[in-house]
């Protein structure tokens, strides 16, 4: 809608243009040819002396006069041009008939104006549509909405092209019905959610989700992000929401799409020191606009967002924003059906099993699997083969989870010797306690930004709870390869950096969250947060216990992380035969896969591994020193 107000404006433009033109040439022509006859100046001449002109008026260049004589000419006007006065007698004496010529400047005459007006207006219609922002219109349209506009014969997506989110589809089947049949859906006096709010982490499909039902609908479909509404001068945001809402009252059913919410509907009173009423007004004529539409008119507003938790509460409140939808990250069905729909362009080698892929790929959205498959499409291009492969999908995973890899990097032989047992040692953790992910890959090939090795782990089901055995056996397994380093070179290095880190972020959570300390309790000190945007363990809040407590969560988290890299000792102390022949074969191939690692498993089984109560911490102390 808004660019066909801009084709009309540009060409109103040009037919004032031609129009303008065509008035200066008809009124030349009409000059030319009126009912003034044009004589020689000769011929003016020689009526002169006969007493055959009546009256004449003298201009620089023409001279126009009237006729004396009897018969058709009397009473008619003329006009001839002047002729310098020496040359007019020449001619006189050798009788030839002349006449002056003034060449027709009205071309140049027309330029001359309308050339720099043309040029000032096209000057002042670029440095206002850029003040105005591009092409959604200039400083007089500053508080129109910039909404794109889709009509419905232009959307192409619909729920067949959406996968994994198979509960927020079946949300949203119901504003289809609606839009569809907006009288017969009400018959009972019931009515659509006036709003409806897509939550989730970035990724999963939100957007997606919003055009399949503006597809399925087949109503105009009005899309705009949160941040286009805020300016600079207070009102133009509660301006263009008012001008979003007439315009989409106008084609109804339709639907408005408000992506990034976050960025208009902030909390009010939430920005700190400062004012910002621009922001408060846009969200209070939201809020407005929301109250004032009869959801019987088949306006549907859908807005998404991946962080509720900052949002007003006068914006979430029932009335307004009737529904909240949770698209989170796919399962592995979900996963499967993912990979359904992208697969459908690709040519695949006869190995590829989707549900295998998708096994590999937990906590993927549905961008990162259309990514993966992107990259392993590439991969398959770049060898010049015929289809994409497992092991292409394979490489894919490796390269978005640890980067690219980076062969070049020479490290020297210490260092790749260290790197090797420290691999090694996560691995021959994880292979010896029950109930880990499995180890799909070791490798001692730098990848990214600052691995110099990488030990993939990948689990075989989707889960949800966590217990504080499988916890401290994850801890251990981060611990492994800084126990490999002190079993082997009595010595510990910097390459267990992020280990640490993320062991301690597990410990502290189950201190302070999940009451798995015997010392403090089942008392929780800290909260969750509930943010998409922050995956992994969360972020401590303000701390509201006393110093005592914090020193006991101290200790406790220690303990925690001693017990864990003790055990991680113990374990490869047992088979340290077999960690020193794996280290010096890993050396020599700088990888081992699946095969190898099967072997390497049921090696270990063969030796028994002490549980984690069956450790004498102290003995074991001594052996470290």
């Amino acid at each position: 809608m808004e660019n066909s107000i801009d084709k009309k404006t540009q060409i109103n433009f040009w037919y004032v243009i031609i129009a303008l033109v065509g008035i200066l040439f008809v009124q030349s022509q009409y000059e030319k040819y009126s009912k003034v006859e044009p004589i020689p100046y000769s011929r003016f001449q020689a009526l002169l002396e006969q007493g055959a002109i009546v009256e004449i008026a003298v201009t620089h260049d023409y001279i126009y006069g009237k006729f004396r004589g009897a018969g058709s000419d009397e009473g008619k006007d003329f006009v001839t041009t002047r002729v310098e006065p020496e040359l007019a007698d020449k001619l006189d004496r050798h009788n030839v008939t002349y006449t002056g010529v003034i060449p027709s400047t009205w071309f140049h005459d027309l330029l001359s104006w309308i050339l720099p007006t043309a040029i000032f207006i096209a000057i002042w219609m670029y440095a206002i549509r850029r003040m105005g922002g591009g092409m959604s219109g200039g400083l007089m349209s500053i508080g129109k909405s910039r909404a794109k506009v889709f009509v419905e014969k232009e959307i192409k997506v619909t729920f067949a092209d959406v996968a994994g989110v198979d509960e927020a589809k079946d949300e949203l089947i119901e504003i289809v019905n609606f839009l569809k049949d907006t009288e017969g859906y009400s018959r009972l006096g019931g009515r659509s959610p006036k709003g409806i709010l897509l939550i989730g982490p970035p990724g999963t499909g939100k957007t997606l989700l919003a055009r399949a039902v503006a597809g399925e609908a087949g109503v105009p479909f009005f899309s705009i992000s949160g941040s286009e509404f805020v300016e600079m001068f207070v009102g133009v945001g509660a301006a263009r929401v008012r001008d979003l809402f007439e315009q989409v009252r106008q084609v109804a059913p339709a639907i408005i799409f408000i992506d990034e919410l976050d960025s208009l509907g902030r909390a009010r009173g939430a920005y700190g020191i400062g004012g910002h009423d621009e922001k408060e007004q846009t969200l209070n004529q939201l809020l407005a606009e929301l109250d004032g539409f009869d959801p019987k008119s088949g306006v549907v507003l859908l807005a998404a967002t991946n962080r509720p938790e900052i949002l007003d509460p006068a914006l979430l409140r029932a009335g307004r924003f009737d529904r909240q939808v949770l698209v989170d990250r796919p399962d592995k069905i979900g996963r499967e059906q993912i990979l359904a729909v992208h697969l459908k362009k690709v040519k695949l080698d006869l190995d590829v099993n989707p549900e295998q892929v998708a096994a590999l790929t937990p906590g993927f959205t549905g961008a990162d699997l259309a990514n993966l498959i992107n990259e392993a499409t590439l991969l398959a291009t770049r060898r010049r083969a015929t289809s994409v492969t497992m092991d292409d999908f394979n490489n894919a995973i490796e390269r978005i989870i640890a980067g690219l890899e980076k062969r070049n990097r020479l490290l020297n032989p210490k260092e790749r010797r260290v790197v090797a047992f420290h691999e090694l040692g996560h691995a021959m953790v994880a292979l010896s306690l029950p109930g880990t992910d499995e180890v799909h890959k070791i490798s001692i090939i730098p990848r990214g930004v600052s691995a110099l090795g990488y030990t993939i782990q990948r689990p075989t089901e989707d889960r949800f709870l966590m217990t504080r055995t499988e916890l401290e056996h994850k801890m251990a397994i981060l611990m492994g390869g800084r126990a490999a380093e002190r079993v082997v070179f009595d010595e510990i290095s910097t390459g267990a950096a992020d280990d640490l880190a993320r062991a301690t972020d597990i410990a502290r959570a189950m201190v302070l969250r999940y009451g798995m300390s015997e010392s403090l309790g089942n008392v929780t000190y800290d909260r969750e947060r509930a943010t998409f945007l922050e995956p992994g363990m969360p972020i401590s809040q303000s701390r509201d216990y006393s110093e005592q407590t914090a020193r006991e969560v101290d200790v406790s988290v220690r303990k925690l992380i001693d017990q864990a890299f003790e055990h991680a000792i113990a374990i490869l102390q047992m088979n340290r035969e077999l960690l020193d022949r794996t280290a010096d074969e890993l050396l020599k191939t700088e990888t081992l896969n699946q095969p190898q690692i099967a072997i390497l498993k049921r090696a270990i089984l063969n030796e028994s591994t002490p549980p984690i109560e069956s450790i004498d911490l102290n003995s074991l102390r001594l052996l470290q020193k």
